[in-house]
């Protein structure tokens, strides 16, 4: 007798719960969910066709990333725009990576620098909006920004510092993206070749100022006083 399962056999738990969780990790990170939005169990389970059960592990997955918050009442939402996480790992990120951008300044070689001005051209040449992945920027772009900003760091040579601004940039990548769709007329291709032109000329001051400010801008757009712009 075949014991083979029938093709048509639904998916066990595991893979559902990596589907929904897929799908609402997407979802959140282009701006279908509102910050401060609930996300109801209930109403995930009927819109995805399936289990209480698979929709809450799926979810305890995304509180986990820091992409949604567990409310007291054992509720879940999206975090909202005044919530102090992003304000701290700004804080974080401006105590952090300016320093290692000097060490890397201070270390980097040869390879290093050609694998700035590569990581930059990619950025440069990676489109930051396509139609058909919504008003956020697109998954490229994100990879090729994330790409630039750790080669920039990665001359420092120092794997628990590099592993520190890689946690780091995970928690801060939901709040990049709402910060560049509240300030669509930031021009950051030109803070990006500012930072690429003065590590590759070996100025960690202005770099490091350069960086600062960068950091600085992404968290503003996220203040309560901007909380009253439209979405």
């Amino acid at each position: 007798m075949n014991q083979t399962a029938h093709p048509s056999a639904p998916p066990g738990k595991q893979m559902l719960s990596e589907q929904v969780y897929a799908h609402l990790r997407e979802a959140i990170m282009r701006g279908e969910h509102r910050p401060g939005a609930p996300l109801k169990p209930q109403d995930l389970a009927k819109e995805q066709g399936v289990s209480l059960a698979v929709v809450r592990e799926a979810l305890v997955r995304v509180v986990g990333e820091g992409l949604a918050d567990r409310l007291p009442n054992r509720g879940f939402a999206v975090p909202s725009f005044s919530d102090r996480r992003w304000q701290e790992i700004a804080e974080a990120r401006r105590t952090v990576e300016p320093v290692v951008l000097r060490m890397s300044i201070e270390r980097g070689d040869l390879d290093w620098e050609a694998r700035v001005r590569a990581a930059h051209h990619r950025l440069v040449r990676t489109p930051a909006y396509v139609p058909q992945e919504g008003e956020y920027y697109t998954d490229a772009w994100a990879e090729a920004h994330r790409a630039f900003h750790r080669t920039l760091l990665e001359g420092c040579g120092n794997h628990p510092l590099l592993e520190t601004f890689d946690r780091l940039w995970t928690a801060s990548e939901l709040a990049r993206r709402w910060s560049a769709h509240r300030t669509p007329g930031r021009d950051g291709v030109e803070e990006h070749r500012r930072l690429e032109e003065a590590a590759l000329a070996r100025d960690a001051d202005t770099a490091a100022a350069v960086l600062v400010q960068h950091l600085t801008l992404t968290a503003a757009a996220l203040t309560d006083a901007s909380e009253q712009a439209g979405w």
